[in-house]
């Protein structure tokens, strides 16, 4: 099975430091639908992990992600695309729970969920968060220079990042570049 794990919040939607909190405000970014179609129409199974501690800080309730998630899948349908499954983690940093990037805990859940090993597969995200949990079960990482991760444009990675993590300009290189091998 071929498949890719990606973020979603400034990797295929636009971010916000005030949370993305309603369908109104998820806006996909330039190219991402697109992107996702094409892994698709090659024979890529696309799922996402996302922390969504919005849900727990009472920003939005579990409604309001649905809906975000029915826009994401209505876009993407339009575009010939699909997401197979979504992947959060609802819990604020301070419970310190399992499944919050960077740890592994929605990874071991989508590797339980395909009854697969992780090795190899590749995990997409704009930060070192996104990355570090998929990376730390044999996933193999990739930045998107999108939502926190233009902040990287030009410079070397710091420290923290998974050995190895390729760098591309946004979701549409990133796919790109995994169809081109």
């Amino acid at each position: 099975m071929k498949l890719v794990i990606l973020d979603r919040d400034g990797t295929i939607n636009a971010d916000s430091d005030e949370f993305v909190k309603s369908p109104e405000e998820w806006i996909p970014l330039p190219g991402a639908l697109e992107a996702i179609a094409k892994l698709n129409h090659a024979g890529w199974h696309v799922v996402v992990a996302s922390n969504q501690s919005g849900l727990g800080r009472g920003l939005f309730d579990v409604a309001a992600l649905n809906a975000m998630h029915s826009k994401m899948n209505k876009l993407l349908a339009a575009h010939g695309g699909r997401v197979d499954a979504v992947f959060y983690c609802p819990h604020s940093a301070d419970e310190h729970c399992h499944c919050r990037k960077p740890a592994p805990g929605l990874f071991e859940q989508i590797g339980e969920r395909y009854n697969l090993e992780l090795k190899g597969v590749p995990v997409v995200g704009d930060s070192q968060r996104d990355l570090v949990g998929g990376a730390s079960l044999g996933c193999e990482p990739h930045l998107v220079l999108t939502g926190k991760g233009a902040q990287y444009r030009g410079r070397d990675l710091p420290s923290g990042f998974p050995a190895g993590t390729r760098v591309h300009e946004d979701l549409m290189a990133f796919a790109d570049f995994t169809l081109s091998r």
